[in-house]
């Protein structure tokens, strides 16, 4: 069995952009590197398949380190038993399946045969018997995904480095093939790093989750952490959460001029405070029972998603509320509208800033 991956990667561009993230990865499990475009994903890749050498810090895997520039040691991207498939898959247009399989077996030096006889069984695995003498030209987005994830498997990697492996398919396509690539992943012992700018993505592929931000690594946690106490607000518009900076006190959480109440009456001094859109009740008039959070407001962007709409409400708490598209016909809700708010003290999250 595969060891872990421990990294610490520091990169730094010619065009002023600097690296500094730290992942590690245990045998079995999968992580998501998520974040949003130039955050520093691409360069993580590069820097963990052997592409782009270290500036400082280290690559293990298991007991081997594979870049450690300050004792001087570097491994080429062909002698690091990794597996990657990239978000365009870099099939080689004149091989057929078959062939796409097995070019990373006969690059190490695997006879024509047994690499052949390898690449018909990883092809049968992944779904595509029938389509063993095709070009890429011949198949679907899906199946060339799983061309490049059969290729990358065929030749028993330590580690599986997937770059936005859905990114290239249609919604369709992509929906099937994350099921697909679920199973696929539950059964590589190794670490698995999944590398994406898409929340659902991460959220249902990974056991864990780090995010990245401007070149460093914001939040680490399962996807449940992630999406119920968000750090960031970059994760927060992520997770579909409200995410506020305040002060904790007598069970009180102070957010500029305004107060919540909160359940934890423990909590004290610097907090990070969520409260979930859908946890927001609105009101055209003043809520009977007099709630503990509850304040007049008015609404400045109304946005439908599907089945959910998305209201985004000015001072004194700047904040998005979800509701059905019935409950806005029912409350006549307008922009620019007067309306009320109220928060349940339990649906207000606080953790330590």
């Amino acid at each position: 069995m595969s060891g872990g991956l421990a990294t610490r990667l520091v990169v730094a561009r010619d065009t002023g952009f600097t690296l500094d993230a730290e992942l590690a990865i245990l045998p079995g499990r999968t992580v998501a590197l998520l974040g949003p475009n130039g955050a520093g994903k691409s360069t993580a890749v590069a820097a963990i398949a052997g592409l782009l050498p270290l500036d400082d810090g280290y690559v293990r895997l298991g007991d081997k380190a594979l870049d450690e520039p300050r004792e001087g040691q570097f491994v080429p991207a062909e002698d690091r038993n990794i597996g990657v498939v990239f978000q365009d898959y870099v099939l080689f247009p004149h091989l057929s399946v078959l062939d796409n399989i097995a070019f990373g077996l006969r690059s190490r030096g695997v006879g024509r045969h047994a690499a052949a006889e390898s690449s018909r069984d990883w092809a049968d695995r992944l779904g595509l018997a029938g389509l063993h003498a095709r070009k890429p030209v011949d198949l679907s987005g899906g199946q060339a995904q799983r061309v490049a994830l059969a290729r990358a498997l065929a030749t028993h990697p330590e580690l599986l480095l997937l770059d936005e492996p859905l990114a290239a398919l249609d919604v369709t396509t992509r929906a099937q093939l994350r099921r697909d690539l679920i199973d696929h992943l539950s059964g590589f012992a190794g670490p698995r790093l999944v590398i994406t700018h898409d929340p659902a993505e991460a959220f249902l592929l990974a056991d864990e989750i780090h995010v990245i931000e401007a070149g460093a690594i914001t939040q680490v946690g399962s996807p449940d952490e992630i999406r119920l106490r968000p750090r960031t607000k970059y994760i927060a518009d992520l997770a579909g959460s409200n995410l506020f900076s305040g002060v904790a006190a007598n069970g009180t959480v102070a957010v500029g001029a305004h107060t919540l109440t909160i359940a934890d009456t423990h909590a004290a001094g610097d907090v990070l405070a969520t409260i979930n859109p859908r946890a927001i009740s609105i009101h055209r008039h003043r809520p009977e029972g007099s709630p503990r959070n509850a304040w007049q407001t008015t609404i400045v962007r109304i946005e439908h998603h599907g089945d959910r709409v998305r209201l985004q409400t000015g001072s004194p708490l700047p904040l998005t509320a979800e509701l059905t598209p019935v409950a806005v016909a029912d409350l006549v809700l307008r922009i620019d509208e007067p309306i009320w708010l109220s928060v349940k003290a339990t649906e207000v999250g606080v953790d330590a800033d």
